[in-house]
């Protein structure tokens, strides 16, 4: 959903188009005499999930919220400086909340500083700002997220009694993301000690591409036979990794993790070519940042139930919990929530894998 600069309008309760800089500014007069202009960044476009569900559900819920509100949207492609110029820019327009998800989330500080100078509060969302307090934190737990993919993917190895007959590689997230950092921590607290890690990499903008040559590499370096397992951090560099086994000609393809629930990696679980992956509640999460924000706006800050330290300050958070999904769960999970229909899923090429699964 690439999109130049100079055709980016604001998106007005819930419509518009995204990407780039943001555009617009102020704000009706809405329901109950609230009127603001809400700024929502985003990351990156690589993984789905952000213009597929995030960006959708956040707009619906403010429109549902507050009538009279605007929201601004940009999407950073993973560029830090293009999402420095769109925060900036929003700011110019008039902003009054931020909800900013940042592409380096250990270098925008000085971004959440110029939201303080002009008085719009910030929510960090689903990565942790550092180096800085502001007003809201609002992710999954995803220390646990890490230790639940972790685990199946353990818990998998055993089933198949091959634990103990090679190593794993690790396909971490970005370095410049502290949500992968965690995930991470979470994976090696599951793994550490109950089977052996032959290669680990921190994957640049959690790249499928990037992924599939560090799986090669790895294949490469460990001989196929060797390496028994992968644990991918999320479901677009598990794409990659399956690229990797099926060129590398397994017989029985390895377990490989996942998370997003990306359709395409739904399919591949139903097929068998991935394990699992994590289920995040991307619906309750978009419309709880857009509640804060319509309630900061209104200069309301309604209680959180924890806190995260990010170094600096304890920020107050809104953490889901994560859930694994398994071939023997779609049904109950992601088509009983409507995440996905049975319809979208079942596309002609996996339709037997779905009748087995009894989507069909």
């Amino acid at each position: 959903m690439a999109v130049t600069a100079a055709a980016l309008v604001v998106v007005a309760a819930g419509c518009g188009s995204g990407g780039g800089q943001p555009a617009g500014g102020g704000g009706a007069q809405g329901s109950g005499g609230t009127s603001a202009t809400i700024a929502l960044f985003l990351p990156e476009s690589k993984t789905t999930r952000y213009e597929a569900f995030d960006r959708p559900l956040f707009e619906a819920k403010v429109k549902q919220l507050c009538a009279g509100c605007k929201v601004l949207y940009a999407n950073a492609d993973q560029d830090p400086a293009k999402q420095q110029g769109q925060v900036e820019s929003a700011l110019t327009q008039g902003a009054n909340v931020l909800v900013l998800d940042a592409v380096d989330a250990s270098a925008v500080a000085p971004l959440v500083n110029q939201a303080k100078q002009k008085k719009a509060p910030v929510v960090a969302y689903d990565r942790l700002i550092s180096g800085i307090g502001y007003d809201y934190y609002v992710s999954f737990d995803n220390v646990k997220v890490g230790e639940v993919q972790g685990q199946a993917l353990l818990d998998e190895l055993n089933r198949r009694g091959t634990t103990d007959k090679g190593q794993i590689v690790m396909l971490n997230g970005a370095p410049t993301d502290p949500s992968a950092g965690d995930y991470k921590k979470g994976a090696h607290k599951a793994l550490d000690g109950k089977v052996k890690i032959g290669r680990e990499f921190d994957t640049p903008d959690w790249s499928p591409d990037k992924a599939q040559q560090e799986t090669e590499q790895a294949i490469t370096a460990l001989g196929r036979d060797s390496v028994i397992g992968i644990y991918a951090a999320n479901d677009g560099m598990a794409s990659g990794a399956v690229t990797a086994i099926k060129r590398a000609g397994y017989p029985t393809p390895p377990p490989v993790t996942g998370q997003d629930a990306e359709l395409t990696a739904v399919q591949r679980i139903l097929t068998g070519d991935q394990t699992m992956t994590v289920y995040l509640n991307i619906r309750q999460q978009a419309e709880k940042a857009a509640e804060l924000a319509v309630s900061l706006a209104k200069g309301e800050r309604p209680p959180a139930p924890t806190t995260s330290n990010n170094g600096s300050a304890d920020i107050p958070s809104f953490l889901l919990d994560p859930l694994v999904v398994t071939k023997s769960n779609i049904k109950d999970t992601i088509v009983k929530d409507s995440f996905y229909t049975a319809d979208q899923i079942c596309t002609a090429d996996v339709g037997s894998a779905c009748a087995q699964a009894g989507l069909r």
